[in-house]
């Protein structure tokens, strides 16, 4: 856990995606994670291919697999877009343009094979950059410039590589985005 996560906040909802409070980040994401606010972006660059990133070896949950560019919870009162703008300057190295929300309704739960759950309502962003990403190592492995249709058939082949939410997002993408 870094020192930002132990002050961290993230916004706690209901059911219904109302806010019914604040939590910190370190605390949230257990085996009995409570259902949160984030957010995840998908990065293309002018070619139209997608990036891809593979999470840091050091992450608590699905450490190592294949994702989306990144995903990141806003503070309580911060929009998400500016959360988005906020996060891939922290975990890319990139400043993002053309940003626009494809799946604003995104909420999935998923399980860890270490038992962490991610519990989140997740609008999901897609944007575009004009550099190569210069990542954190502490979020990110590796990454490549990925073509969105042989990605999809990645996804298919070998599901267990991917983060559960990434293969669930592509799934639900909209035609043409």
């Amino acid at each position: 856990m870094s020192p930002a996560d132990a002050t961290e906040l993230v916004l706690l909802l209901d059911d219904d995606g109302k806010p019914v409070g604040t939590a910190p980040k370190a605390t949230v994401h257990t085996t009995d994670t409570p259902l949160h606010f984030a957010f995840s972006c998908h990065v293309f660059n002018s070619a139209g291919r997608m990036l891809v990133t593979r999470r840091a070896l050091t992450k608590d949950t699905f450490a190592g697999v294949w994702t989306n560019a990144f995903c990141g919870h806003p503070a309580p009162g911060e929009k998400a877009l500016d959360a988005v703008v906020r996060r891939a300057d922290a975990e890319l190295g990139v400043t993002v343009r053309d940003i626009e929300l494809v799946l604003p309704h995104f909420r999935y739960r998923a399980a860890d094979a270490n038992g962490i759950v991610e519990n989140e309502i997740c609008p999901v962003f897609r944007a575009v950059v004009d550099v190569d990403p210069k990542p954190s190592k502490d979020e990110v492995a590796e990454w490549v410039w990925a073509d969105p249709n042989s990605l999809r058939m990645a996804v298919s082949a070998a599901p267990f590589a991917f983060s559960p939410w990434f293969s669930l997002q592509l799934a639900a993408w909209p035609a043409g985005k």
